[in-house]
């Protein structure tokens, strides 16, 4: 299930992404988390076949954004962007976001959008 997660999160996340987070975490502290992450998280629910990575991308963007997690929320922009989510999707989302869960989670969304969008732009 690791090797799985680990293929799914790096298509998603980009390798560069993935090496960073592991690398960060290769200690005894953090290598728990970022296994279980992998594991569990990429590879038993991300693997799964009941959604496309297209619409969990479109999930997480929104779920995401209502916790106020901007670091996490900036890599699934840039996952969501691999999954084939277009940025007028993007917007939609944060939209939604906005009406069931506050105006500043989406204000904060689009702002974390934008400065994703530009250094997309910038490659």
């Amino acid at each position: 299930m690791y090797d799985k997660g680990l293929e799914i999160r790096t298509a998603v996340m980009g390798k560069a992404y993935v090496d960073k987070a592991l690398a960060s975490n290769a200690d005894d502290f953090g290598k728990p988390v970022q296994d279980y992450v992998t594991e569990c998280a990429w590879g038993a629910v991300w693997g799964r076949e009941g959604l496309s990575r297209k619409t969990r991308s479109m999930l997480n963007l929104a779920m995401i954004s209502i916790l106020n997690r901007p670091h996490e929320l900036r890599g699934h922009i840039r996952g969501a962007l691999t999954n084939g989510v277009t940025k007028d999707e993007i917007r939609e989302i944060f939209m939604q976001v906005g009406i069931y869960a506050g105006i500043p989670a989406a204000v904060d969304a689009f702002r974390q959008a934008r400065e994703v969008f530009a250094e997309q732009d910038k490659k």
